[in-house]
C-alpha cells in the first residue's frame, strides 16, 4: 500500500488529507503541499487509519498546534485499565495524540489495546520493549541484536502505532561530544540512555543510524512517521543548547532529508529543559537545519526548580516554542520528574499544554484560533455565563467555580465583585446615558 505522500505526488486525495483540510479550516491543496514538501505530516497507519472513528491529525507549518499525551504501564504500577481511563480522560480534554510508553510486564496488550480503542493518533518507543526483553532475556540490554530491534520496531508497525520515536541521532561522534562537554545531567532521554548503553558495551554505531535505510523500509511498509528522538536533549536549563544536542540535530536534519527522499514522513523531537531566553534560538536551529521539518517538543521546562507544577513550567516554554514555530507540544504532569502520572495528572498536563498551543496560535494567525477568544469576550460582555462554561477549555470546571460560589442575590454577577460588578454597572449606566 502506498504511503499518503507517494498518493499526493500522483494526484490522489485520500479521506484523511480531506478530514484534516476541513479540520483545520485550510484547503485542501495546502495540506497536499505540505505533505510533499515534508512541512507537515498526517501520522496514519495503513491499519488504525481504517478503523471507524479514526480522527487523524495534521502536524506542521501553518496548523493548529497539537498536543501529546503519555501514558503508559512501569514495572512498578500494571493496569490496562488506568491506561485506558488516562487515554479517554486525555482525549476529552483535547489531546491530539497519545504514545504509550509502557515498560511492564503487559507492553504488547497495552499497546494493541490503546490502538483498538484510540479515535486520536498512538505513538510508542519501541526501544522500550527491545531493551527491556533482552533485559528478562539476558539480564543485560547489551546483549539485544539488532534483529531484536527492529523485530520490535516492525511489531509496533504491524499492530497500527502511526508514529514511533527512533533515536537515531545519538551516534558515535555525539558520544564523544558528550564525553567532552562536561554536562552536569549526561543522558536523561531513557531512549537515548538504553541506546548509548548498548554502543558502548558493544563498541558498535547506532544500528538506527547505521540501518536507517532498514529503518525506512518498515516506516513505509505500514506509513509510518518517524520521530527523530531528541535522545541528547538537555536534562537541565544549563545543559541547554550545547555542542551534542547541536550534534545530534544536525544528524536529525540529515535524516529528515533521506526520509523525505523515501517518502516516509518524518518530524523531529526537541530539546527538554531550556532557559526562556534560548527557547526561541532552539525551534528557529532546529527549523534551519532540519529544513522546517514539524517540530515536536517537551515542553521546553523552564526552570528546574519547579516539581510539582512542572505542567506550568512546560507551559511557560511551551508557548514560547510554540508561537516561533514548535508544531507539537508533549505535555508535562504535576508528576513530572517524581511518579507515574494518575488520570488526574493527565487532565491537568494536556489542559495547560492546550493552553500554550492555542495562546500561540492566536498569534501564529491560525485558523479559528482568534475567534474562539472573540467569542469569550463577548459571552463576558454579556455575562452569559452558559455560552462561557460552552466555550471554556474545561467546562467542568469552569462551571463547578461558578456554582459552588455563586451569588445568593444577583446571579448576573460572580462573588469577586458583586454589586461592584464593572460589566453590570457600565451596562447599567449606558442605559441611562439613552
Amino acid at each position: 500500500m502506498a504511503t499518503l505522500v507517494e498518493l499526493v505526488k500522483k494526484g490522489v486525495i485520500t479521506k484523511e488529507i480531506e478530514f484534516v483540510a476541513k479540520y483545520e479550516k485550510r484547503d485542501i491543496d495546502y495540506i497536499v503541499q505540505g505533505l510533499i514538501e515534508g512541512t507537515i505530516v498526517i501520522p496514519a497507519n495503513i491499519y488504525h487509519r481504517e478503523r471507524e472513528g479514526f480522527q487523524p491529525r495534521g502536524i506542521g507549518k501553518g496548523l493548529i498546534t497539537k498536543v501529546n499525551a503519555n501514558i503508559g504501564t512501569s514495572g512498578d504500577i500494571e493496569s490496562i485499565e488506568l491506561e485506558l481511563e488516562k487515554m479517554k480522560v486525555a482525549i476529552k480534554y483535547g489531546a491530539d495524540a497519545v504514545m504509550d510508553l509502557s515498560t511492564g510486564n503487559y507492553i504488547d496488550e497495552t499497546r494493541r489495546t490503546i490502538i483498538q480503542n484510540s479515535p486520536v493518533m498512538v505513538g510508542t518507543v519501541p526501544i522500550y520493549q527491545a531493551a527491556k526483553e533482552a533485559v528478562d532475556k539476558h539480564g543485560f540490554i547489551g546483549k539485544m541484536t539488532v534483529d531484536d530491534l527492529f523485530n520490535a520496531i516492525e511489531k509496533h508497525c504491524q499492530d497500527g502505532v502511526d508514529f514511533i520515536t527512533v533515536h537515531c541521532g545519538v551516534t558515535l561522534s555525539s558520544l564523544e561530544k558528550l564525553r567532552n562537554e562536561g554536562r552536569i545531567m549526561n543522558i536523561v532521554s531513557r531512549g537515548g540512555a538504553l541506546m548509548a548503553e548498548w554502543m558502548v558495551y558493544n563498541e558498535r554505531e547506532n544500528p538506527l543510524y547505521e540501518y536507517f535505510d532498514r529503518l525506512l523500509e518498515i516506516a513505509k511498509k505500514y506509513d509510518v512517521t518517524l520521530s527523530l528522538g531528541d535522545g541528547m536533549r538537555p536534562g537541565c536549563i544549563a545543559d541547554a543548547t550545547d555542542r551534542c544536542q547541536i550534534e545530534e540535530l544536525i544528524t536529525l536534519g540529515e535524516l529528515v532529508d533521506r526520509a523525505r527522499e523515501a517518502d516516509v514522513q518524518a518530524m523531529v523531537e526537541g530539546p527538554g529543559h531550556v532557559p526562556l531566553d534560548q527557547v526561541e534560538a532552539n525551534i528557529l536551529l532546529q527549523k534551519r537545519l532540519c529544513h522546517n521539518a514539524p517540530f515536536y517538543v517537551l515542553g521546553p521546562i523552564v526552570t528546574d526548580i519547579a516539581p510539582g507544577y512542572d505542567h506550568i513550567a512546560g507551559a511557560i516554554g511551551g508557548a514560547i516554542a510554540a508561537k516561533t514555530g514548535a508544531d507539537f507540544l508533549c505535555y508535562l504532569t504535576p508528576a513530572e520528574h517524581l511518579a507515574l502520572p494518575d488520570v488526574e495528572d493527565v487532565k491537568q498536563g494536556v489542559i495547560a499544554a492546550r493552553i500554550a498551543g492555542h495562546a500561540a496560535d492566536i498569534v501564529k494567525g491560525i485558523p479559528g484560533a482568534i475567534e474562539w477568544d472573540l467569542e469569550m469576550a463577548k459571552a463576558r460582555e454579556n455575562l452569559d455565563w452558559e455560552k462561557q462554561f460552552e466555550l471554556a477549555i474545561d467546562p467542568e470546571t469552569a462551571r463547578k467555580y461558578r456554582e459552588e460560589r455563586k451569588p445568593k442575590k444577583d446571579e448576573e454577577t460572580c462573588t469577586m465583585c458583586g454589586k461592584l460588578c464593572s460589566i453590570k454597572r457600565v451596562h447599567e449606566y449606558l442605559k441611562k446615558d439613552k
